[in-house]
């Protein structure tokens, strides 16, 4: 994920009805037909990803190892950018020839199992050809769906608030484990005051934030087959970000869009912004004061239902060869020079042989791989919450009309409804 990840988590598939401006990644297209054999036993199999190019050059590195090892193996590659892979993707689904491996997501687990798209990696674990040991904290459970190996995780991330450190002390505002929403709150609004500047980017219309809101009240945002909270639930959460807004506390939601790809935080237009803490390496880049991590309001002073994400890999159910993807798969997990290679671009190294292979010298990625040692330590890690079919839709959904809520487009209670309709016919499908 790394850099280019926030395009991953906010850029809303356009398949789901919805778009939002993304980073620009530039898409490149490999090869496409279908995967097979040759005379001499080697046999060729197809990887699809998305991301950037700077993604592309170290999968191709990792590639090139893997080929080495396995050289009756063959792997034929095809990457874009994160909308135009998904389009395509759903595409060659529906015609029966998406392909032999591919990265994929939690919130398409469900989506693609229930239209029998993925592989069951279960049966190449027991073969030996596919290793689970030595993942990190509990990781691999990220791919498990309803008894199923559907993705094995290549690296881990989790929801962290990001805040310019030199405007947070100026304000003589300490971000503490285990402080509360209200105290996190009077801190935007001390760093309003005395500062003039807004103390949050928009925390109100991130999904993931909103579930770990919801996880610290004993609900989640999902469960397995639909919503786990109510319209009253929403109501509250954005009613209160809006007044926020109208307030001055968080950062004017067209200044937000103007900004983009930048963000407000790395443009000086607020003080904190809520992301997954391996996308924190962009703020080094785009701005010129001093980002850090703070710990995840809480509503209990402990509890912030954080989880670790991860992108994954997931097989093809039908491909002619899941002996060599689970082959594959195993390798580019496993294997510490890939490590190496990849770093933290999708997520902290997900098993022990690669995170402790790969040594960040860069004080961002430095701070990331200490972040969520610090949060694994303290305990708070739980279990991911669900995605069920359609939950894909349904984040597009949630940040799109979140937005016209936020801009006085929609009425609170308007949106909260257009919400709620909106997501019973995603997940109903």
């Amino acid at each position: 994920m790394g850099m280019n990840g926030s395009v991953e988590r906010r850029t809303v598939l356009k398949v789901a009805g919805a778009s939002l401006a993304t980073a620009g990644l530039a898409a490149t297209t490999g090869c496409g037909g279908g995967s097979g054999g040759s005379g001499d036993g080697t046999v060729e199999i197809r990887f699809a990803w998305w991301g950037a190019e700077e993604r592309a050059k170290r999968i191709n590195q990792s590639i090139k190892l893997f080929e080495k090892k396995y050289p009756k193996i063959k792997v034929k590659t095809d990457f874009q950018d994160y909308v135009a892979f998904w389009e395509k993707f759903q595409t060659q689904a529906a015609g029966g020839n998406p392909p032999d491996v591919f990265q994929n997501a939690v919130a398409f687990l469900r989506k693609y199992d229930k239209r029998s798209v993925l592989l069951d990696l279960k049966s190449q674990v027991d073969a030996g050809n596919l290793d689970l040991k030595n993942f990190r904290a509990g990781v691999e459970k990220v791919g498990e769906v309803d008894g199923k190996l559907l993705g094995v995780p290549v690296g881990s991330n989790t929801m962290s608030l990001v805040i310019d450190e030199k405007v947070f002390k100026a304000a003589g505002v300490t971000a503490e484990q285990g402080w509360t929403w209200d105290q996190y709150f009077a801190a935007l609004k001390k760093i309003h005051d005395t500062q003039k500047v807004a103390g949050d980017t928009g925390y109100f219309g991130i999904m993931y934030l909103y579930d770990l809101y919801l996880r610290q009240n004993g609900k989640a945002f999902f469960t397995e087959d639909g919503l786990g909270f109510k319209e009253s639930d929403l109501t509250e959460w954005w009613q209160d970000g809006y007044n926020r807004v109208k307030a001055g506390i968080v950062t004017d939601p067209k200044k937000v869009e103007q900004l983009k790809p930048k963000s407000a935080l790395a443009s000086g237009d607020g003080a904190s912004e809520f992301t997954w803490d391996n996308f924190t390496v962009r703020y080094a880049t785009e701005g010129d004061s001093s980002y850090g991590l703070a710990p995840i309001p809480t509503t209990d002073g402990k509890e912030t239902g954080q989880y670790l994400g991860s992108l994954m890999l997931s097989g093809f159910a039908r491909t002619k060869h899941p002996k060599e993807v689970a082959q594959f798969i195993s390798f580019m997990v496993h294997d510490p020079e890939v490590g190496k290679i990849m770093g933290y671009d999708r997520g902290l190294l997900s098993t022990t042989e690669q995170f402790d292979a790969y040594k960040p010298t860069d004080a961002p990625n430095q701070a990331i791989a200490k972040y969520e040692a610090d949060v694994a330590e303290a305990g708070l890690l739980g279990t991911i919450t669900p995605h069920p079919a359609g939950a894909d839709t349904v984040e597009a959904a949630f940040l799109r009309v979140a937005s016209d809520m936020s801009t006085g487009k929609t009425k609170v209670s308007d949106a909260v409804k257009q919400f709620f309709s909106e997501a019973k016919t995603a997940l109903a499908t």
